[in-house]
């Protein structure tokens, strides 16, 4: 599949823009484990071996909400060389999460929970949406601080990082 010269889909009035950080190139990957709505688990040590970008993002966050068509998208653009996790931060109203992202156009993206904020905390999150690129010897590569079109070229680019 070839990269989204301009994806269409997102509305104009949204301006996607973001930090890319790098200052924490080479920390491993938290070993923590995420639950979704119906108790199914997923430990983030289990992702080693393939590069895995990690998407902290809310319901109410208007950004995360927009960027989330093209994360679903790079699912099938990277098939079988990237796995994207998204972690909805959301306190409340996590049985809804799973329902939220598939009415958005998300069939692709797995609707894991952090309510409680522990790995927004051991990230140091400050600001929704972050995504983090590891790669597959589960070492950070660079970190997005902000929303993005991840299915355009500059993004496939910046995601190839990871080996």
């Amino acid at each position: 599949m070839q990269p989204d010269a301009n994806p269409a889909e997102l509305p104009k009035s949204e301006k996607l823009s973001g930090v890319l950080d790098r200052s924490h190139n080479g920390e491993p990957m938290p070993d923590m484990t995420l639950k979704d709505a119906e108790g199914r688990t997923l430990a983030l040590s289990s992702l080693r071996g393939q590069p895995t970008l990690v998407n902290l993002w809310a319901t109410w966050c208007a950004p995360c909400v927009v960027e989330l068509p093209t994360l679903d998208r790079l699912v099938d653009l990277r098939e079988g060389k990237l796995r994207v996790v998204t972690v909805s931060q959301d306190m409340a109203g996590t049985e809804n999460v799973a329902s939220f992202i598939k009415e958005r156009g998300g069939d692709n993206l797995e609707p894991w929970l952090d309510p409680e904020g522990d790995l927004a905390a051991k990230y140091s999150v400050q600001s929704l949406p972050t995504t983090i690129l590891y790669d597959s010897q589960g070492q950070e590569v660079w970190r997005f601080i902000g929303s993005k079109v991840w299915t355009n070229a500059e993004a496939l680019q910046l995601i190839a990082q990871a080996r």
